[in-house]
This record gives structure tokens, C-alpha cells and sequence, in this order.
């Protein structure tokens, strides 16, 4: 029998793989249970519903991806090259996390609570303003012109993360998302470098 933390975990864990799959737009948690092997009141209690199961997937994808993002922040000294760690990491994210991406994109959580939803898109915001204070760093050692516009390049490479991530997703995880990644790299920076 497993204990409460361990079954909690497992049940997140089945939730997040039965999202990589091509008809995973609708979950239940009479299928979720039967994955599991367990009865449905097993699930609930854990969780006191299935809201409260993605709100637990939505926590572990910001604490990986912050804490990630702290590590670069902490331990790289160019500005410009936190900047493209944290890209770098937030594709790899989606690539070795295909149920999570399918969460960060929205497209699991159209049919649940609309809080999720509003979790989703803070996480996006708190991303950009990580890669907006990497870039900020960068005009400050000199690596990009001083009168770039922060908030807009921010956005701009915030938008394209977003994009390959739905991109991987609409592709039934086909499609790479860090392709093409250095030459798109470098094109996101024109105009920017000084």
C-alpha cells in the first residue's frame, strides 16, 4: 500500500502521462482511477477534486521552472546568455515534459476552473519579466543597446517559447521545439546586440 505523499505523487505523475496522449483533451477521474488501479474515492482522498489535481501539476511545473531559473540567474554572469539558458531550458522543459507542456499551453485546462487558467498565464508573465531582467542585465555589461525596449524583446521571446511549445502540442509531439533553436537564436537578437 502506498503512503499519502507517494499515491499523491503517482496520481500526478498518471495524470501528466495520460495528458501526452492524442485523446487526452478530456480526463476523467473514473479513467484516472482505473489507470491508477484504484477506486475514484481513492483519488479524492488526495484531492478534493480534479481542479485541485491540475492546481498540484501547475505547482510542480513553477517550482521546476523557477528553480531552474534561479540556478541560471545564479550562476551565469552574462546577461545575454541567462537569457538564452532560460529559453534553452524552458524548450528542453516541453521536450522532456509533454503532459506539463500541454498545461503551460492551456490546452488541458479548457474544460476546468478558470483560476487554473489564471495560474497558467502568471507563470507565463513571471517567465517574461525572468527573461526581461536577464536582458536588463545584458544593457547593463553592454552586450545589447541601451535604448532597446525591454518590455517588447522580453514579450517578443516569451511569444516564441509559447508558440513552440504549442507548436510540440498541436503536433501530437512530433515537432520539435528546439529546432532550429541557435539559428532562431540568433535572429531574435538582430537589431538588439551592441
Amino acid at each position: 500500500m502506498a503512503r499519502s505523499g507517494e499515491r499523491k505523487t503517482q496520481i500526478l505523475q498518471t495524470l501528466a502521462q495520460m495528458l501526452e496522449g492524442p485523446s487526452a483533451e478530456r480526463i476523467t477521474t473514473a479513467a484516472l482511477a482505473a489507470r491508477i488501479g484504484v477506486s475514484e474515492a481513492a483519488l479524492y482522498r488526495h484531492f478534493r477534486g480534479k481542479a485541485d489535481m491540475f492546481a498540484g501539476l501547475i505547482d510542480f511545473v513553477e517550482q521546476t521552472l523557477f528553480t531552474l531559473i534561479n540556478r541560471i540567474t545564479s550562476e551565469e554572469q552574462s546577461g545575454l546568455r541567462q537569457a538564452e539558458a532560460i529559453m534553452t531550458m524552458l524548450l528542453g522543459f516541453a521536450q522532456k515534459n509533454r503532459g506539463m507542456t500541454r498545461v503551460l499551453i492551456g490546452d488541458a485546462l479548457v474544460t476546468e476552473d478558470e483560476a487554473l487558467q489564471a495560474r497558467i498565464n502568471q507563470i507565463h508573465d513571471r517567465l517574461e519579466a525572468a527573461l526581461k531582467q536577464a536582458l536588463r542585465f545584458a544593457v547593463t555589461q553592454k552586450e545589447v543597446i541601451e535604448d532597446v525596449d525591454l518590455s517588447a524583446q522580453a514579450n517578443v521571446l516569451m511569444s516564441f517559447v509559447a508558440g513552440r511549445w504549442h507548436q510540440y502540442a498541436k503536433s501530437g509531439f512530433r515537432r520539435d521545439p528546439a529546432e532550429y533553436w541557435q539559428r532562431q537564436w540568433k535572429q531574435l537578437l538582430e537589431g538588439i546586440l551592441a
